[in-house]
């Protein structure tokens, strides 16, 4: 009896190891297809940023050149009203921004706008934020919208600022794979909340 349970935790960690080999190597395969089958991007993602507007300034000018493209602004930290103004000073009309507020940090930027994306049959969207927030951006997109088989294609705003440090994008990595794993994204459970 004893040799059965050194055998059946041996058999635990083989299955855990290979299950979690296999969900994690659907993100690769997810994206490809996704890439494949739109191999250009169907809509424009914007994370909020700073209250001076400057997300938001570039997604207006860059989304001047793609007049078909929705835009989606996940949590911008301007009104509503400035945001509106921002876009319509570019000459884009309000029917094709929309403004989405349920997000408290980077990874429920993406968390809340899955099933949006989904509905609309979004596979590939360009991916905007500030230089210094791309590595953790492009950390969790890749998690997230891979997971979900939306591929991205990133564009940085430039910016004056450092690099964040590598502990929150570790963190949010871990966020990821848990909201993945479980549906739930442990925002709750932050105790210093890093907002952009």
């Amino acid at each position: 009896m004893k040799r059965l349970h050194p055998q059946l935790k041996k058999y635990w960690i083989l299955a855990f190891i290979g299950f979690s080999l296999t969900l994690f190597s659907i993100i690769p395969i997810r994206l490809a297809i996704a890439s494949y089958q739109a191999p250009q991007p169907q809509a424009i993602l914007m994370l909020g940023g700073t209250s001076l507007g400057e997300r938001e300034t570039f997604t207006a000018e860059f989304a001047q050149w793609y007049p078909s493209l929705e835009i989606w602004v996940s949590s911008p930290n301007i009104n509503p009203n400035k945001a509106h103004q921002i876009f319509r000073d570019a000459n884009i009309p309000d029917q094709r921004v929309y403004l989405d507020y349920r997000a408290t940090d980077t990874v429920t930027n993406f968390t809340t706008l899955i099933s949006d994306f989904q509905k609309h049959r979004i596979q590939h969207l360009f991916l905007i934020t500030s230089d210094y927030h791309m590595p953790r951006a492009k950390a969790i997109a890749t998690i997230i919208l891979g997971s979900q088989g939306i591929a991205f294609t990133p564009l940085s705003v430039p910016s004056n600022q450092q690099k964040e440090p590598i502990f929150p994008i570790l963190r949010d990595i871990g966020r990821s794979f848990f909201w993945m794993i479980t549906g739930y994204t442990g925002a709750s459970l932050k105790s210093d909340v890093v907002r952009y």
